[in-house]
């Protein structure tokens, strides 16, 4: 039974994602609309029979305020899929300066990926050229769709247009 229902706002932009209950709750104080459904399940009571909600939308609009992810530890390793960014392992990880601060890095998204400790030793006070250590992935802002993705996991077929993924 999927848990998870993709909230969009009035104008169709993907802003959060809640629980099957809750989706149904809002439908039923006529707060959204039931945009794409589960086909062939419902939520049943005594009177009534709900479709099973796979996507709903807002009927106003929710203003929300420019959405800036946090830098942390935590969310540089959830940008880079807790993976070494030099070697791709799993174990072990920090956060290295692609552009080390002795050398004016800053504290930046684009600046800062995921290494494993041995990596970021071998590394050193040196640029990924200089160390002939070239990384997987350019490191970038990441944006909110980007972490209700990985906060669901997979996501469903029928997100994906909203969610900018297709």
């Amino acid at each position: 039974m999927r848990l998870h229902v993709l909230v969009l706002n009035f104008d169709y932009s993907a802003l959060t994602v809640c629980t099957a209950r809750r989706a149904v709750v809002l439908m039923h104080l006529d707060k959204a609309d039931l945009v794409e459904c589960v086909p062939g399940r419902f939520f049943r009571s005594p009177s009534t029979k709900f479709p099973y909600p796979s996507i709903v939308r807002l009927r106003g609009y929710v203003r929300v305020p420019y959405r800036n992810i946090m830098l942390s530890r935590k969310n540089i390793l959830r940008r880079d899929r807790h993976r070494c960014q030099y070697c791709n392992c799993r174990e072990s990880l920090t956060v290295d300066h692609v552009l080390p601060k002795s050398r004016g890095g800053r504290d930046h998204w684009t600046n800062l990926v995921a290494a494993c400790i041995a990596c970021n030793n071998r590394k050193g006070n040196r640029t990924p050229e200089e160390a002939r250590m070239p990384l997987r992935r350019k490191p970038f802002r990441p944006s909110h769709v980007m972490f209700i993705r990985d906060y669901v996991g997979a996501v469903e077929d029928t997100w994906k247009p909203y969610l900018f993924l297709s």
